[in-house]
């Protein structure tokens, strides 16, 4: 029977069926539903939304919603995670062979339309950037990580997002939730009103520029001198589907974050805290999030405090205890965890 509804049901916990979703709901709000009613809907108990009453075993008691987030955000981002790594390495394969022989020069200036190229220098970014711009006609989509956003960074592509605007093209844009503090930003949404919709997420890729769908910008070195403009159609709507499972699970810039659900733990907090149970280092998980160093151990002091660690390992497992790390309280700390210096 479980076979039967699998096959009945092929999604997953963030794309339920019709009456899937109707019983998942019933029980948030009553609080439990009868096991009898769950027959027709097997989804809902293979994807762990539901889970036997300890009281009565003939009712079921729905797993919480912000658990259920959790667990959705967590596996997205290690597909993502995933699907860099495997970009990187081909990329990094790309530069090594287009080294060996005379064919470097025809690689990195190729002739136009070519599925990619290598942008080497600022200049020569920015003139594929503006040949990008006035060739767009409908829609540019872009990922910003890093935190609050410097008004020269803002301030430097501003006269290319004002043409984007006076030609009716709608863009969406990615950051990090710590770029919501942010004065510029702020001032540059207002400048280009219903235009530019933008989210914030906890982490986001590194950066992404869409232009129409077509060709997409990434970074080729890590300080940014270099880049790959690519129009391979399937290289293309593979970063589109990152960027739209992303912005799925984004937050509106004028939407408040949600509440950690924890007295004293701020949205943060509950986000260093998840990076810490997974053993990342200080400096790790302040570049992830966007934030300083300084900034980030000043969290981590305040996590102790509040959760009442008195060391990093008795921090660890607090954090793994009241379920900062997406683990149902009560289990075991993942064994990722270390004491990061």
């Amino acid at each position: 029977m479980a076979g039967r509804g699998t096959e009945q049901h092929p999604h997953g916990a963030d794309r339920l069926c019709a009456a899937g979703d109707r019983l998942y709901s019933r029980a948030v709000r009553r609080g439990r539903v009868a096991r009898a009613d769950v027959e027709t809907v097997p989804c809902l108990l293979e994807l762990a939304l539901l889970h036997p009453d300890p009281d009565d075993m003939d009712w079921l008691v729905p797993t919480s919603p912000q658990e259920v987030m959790t667990r959705l955000l967590r596996g997205v981002y290690d597909e993502v995670s995933a699907s860099q790594r495997r970009m990187g390495s081909a990329v990094a394969a790309f530069e090594w062979y287009a080294g060996l022989g005379r064919q470097l020069h025809a690689l990195t200036t190729p002739a136009e339309g070519s599925a990619i190229r290598v942008l080497d220098g600022l200049s020569r970014i920015q003139a594929a950037m503006d040949e990008a711009t006035e060739a767009c006609t409908a829609e540019v989509l872009t990922v910003q990580p890093g935190g609050i956003r410097r008004e020269a960074e803002l301030t430097e592509g501003l006269h290319r997002a004002l043409a984007l605007r006076g030609r009716g093209v709608r863009m969406r844009d990615l950051y990090t939730h710590v770029a919501r503090h942010g004065q510029g930003l702020l001032n540059y949404l207002e400048l280009m009103g219903d235009t530019v919709e933008a989210r914030t997420l906890d982490e986001v890729i590194d950066r992404l520029i869409l232009f129409d769908r077509t060709v997409a910008f990434i970074p080729a070195n890590a300080d940014r001198t270099m880049a790959l403009e690519l129009r391979h159609p399937a290289l293309v709507e593979y970063l589109l589907t990152v960027f739209e499972r992303l912005w799925r699970l984004a937050i509106p810039l004028t939407a408040p974050l949600p509440d950690t659900g924890i007295e004293g733990i701020s949205h943060r907090e509950q986000s260093i805290a998840a990076l810490l149970a997974e053993g990342h280092q200080d400096a790790v998980i302040a570049e992830r999030l966007g934030i300083s160093v300084r900034t980030c151990r000043a969290h981590i002091a305040r996590l102790s405090e509040t959760l009442g660690a008195a060391s990093r390992t008795q921090l660890g497992v607090r954090i793994a205890q009241v379920g900062l790390d997406g683990h149902r309280p009560g289990l075991p700390p993942p064994p990722a965890f270390t004491a990061p210096a």
